[in-house]
């Protein structure tokens, strides 16, 4: 709990008036939008996703990257373009997440853009699968002022691990978050609030007791529980776990399956089944495109492009403004909304 308040307390230092009053204007406009049906937006995002690289050195069943499936072109994200969309946006966002496909350490200059959003006042964070924290990246990334570091568990054995996290070692893991563990105790640091994500499907389940346990030894400071995305649930599917609380899926009368979502609510005369995320948030791939959110995987829904586009004129363009139209009238049409949960990680 300590740790979980110091961690509030990091995203609340990070508030300005500026980025206050821009956070109230997107929340005005997105409830003007739910009445109106017009889709306007009131300010800039206040929280985003930037992918640092689309590669990653694991071969996780469910995952493009894991898979090497992308049909969108592969690489890592370029300083010139990190900077010149954080330098724009920085004064009215709040929180920079370094995360959406890839393995973020691959990355060489991952780190240095870390510092370069902790300077500008940003809460950042990233998730990791951990097999890139020897000594010298631990070090750094204490040193760099991450504000937050997921890291993948996903199972307290090597058989159970590796089931979802193929070609992984959890013994990395392992030694890789007691390394960033001893580098916050060694220079007093706060940060990085350090998350231990355990993916729960059918193999790991019974050993979320002996996760907690472990998160506890080696001096993590918060454990989550998080349902995995399924592309196709069916049949008795490998990775849907048996208890129907850690699934992301229900089954149907009829055997089949379901996403678990939150029922469509009545607003005056209109069923209202929008999305919060698409007034303050965004998803930039490594290469500058801009895409709705982290469900997009494969970048099918671009709506701009940074390399010849100011993030102001592409946030309140046509294609953003057409985009966010549909959400108000018809979410079930967009196919990666389907799969959408609207949930977040429950806290173990």
């Amino acid at each position: 709990m300590i740790a979980r308040l110091r961690d509030a307390y990091e995203w609340s230092s990070k508030a300005t008036p500026r980025r206050l009053r821009n956070a109230l204007a997107l929340w005005t406009s997105f409830q003007r939008a739910k009445w109106s049906g017009v889709p306007r937006i009131g300010g800039l995002p206040f929280s985003i996703s930037i992918e640092p690289t689309t590669a990653c050195n694991l071969r996780c069943p469910e995952c493009p990257s894991g898979l090497r499936s992308f049909t969108r072109p592969t690489g890592n994200l370029k300083q010139e373009l990190f900077k010149q969309v954080i330098d724009e946006l920085a004064p009215d966002l709040w929180a920079l997440t370094f995360y959406f496909q890839g393995e973020p350490y691959i990355n060489p200059g991952f780190l240095a853009m870390v510092r370069h959003a902790h300077d500008k006042g940003l809460y950042t964070a990233t998730s990791t699968n951990a097999h890139f924290l020897d000594d010298a990246a631990a070090e750094a990334t204490v040193r760099s002022g991450l504000s937050r570091l997921i890291i993948s568990l996903d199972g307290t054995t090597q058989e159970t691990y590796s089931a979802y996290r193929r070609e992984g070692e959890l013994s990395k893991v392992i030694e890789g978050t007691k390394r960033i563990v001893a580098w916050k105790r060694k220079l007093g640091s706060r940060t990085p609030h350090v998350v231990f994500q355990f993916l729960v499907v059918k193999p790991n389940e019974h050993q979320i007791p002996e996760a907690r346990k472990l998160a506890k030894e080696l001096g993590v400071d918060e454990l989550w529980l998080k349902t995995a995305q399924v592309y196709d649930p069916k049949d008795e599917h490998p990775l849907i776990p048996v208890q129907e609380k850690y699934s992301r899926y229900r089954r149907n009368k009829d055997g089949t399956w379901s996403v678990k979502r939150k029922r469509p609510v009545l607003t005056g005369n209109r069923l209202e089944d929008n999305c919060w995320k698409m007034w303050h948030s965004c998803v930039v791939t490594w290469d500058g495109r801009v895409v709705p959110c982290c469900f997009d995987k494969d970048a099918h829904h671009v709506l701009g492009d940074l390399r010849n586009q100011s993030f102001g004129d592409l946030w309140r363009s046509e294609a953003y403004r057409s985009f966010r139209g549909q959400l108000l009238t018809s979410r079930s049409s967009i196919e990666m909304c389907r799969n959408c949960s609207e949930g977040s990680p429950v806290w173990a």
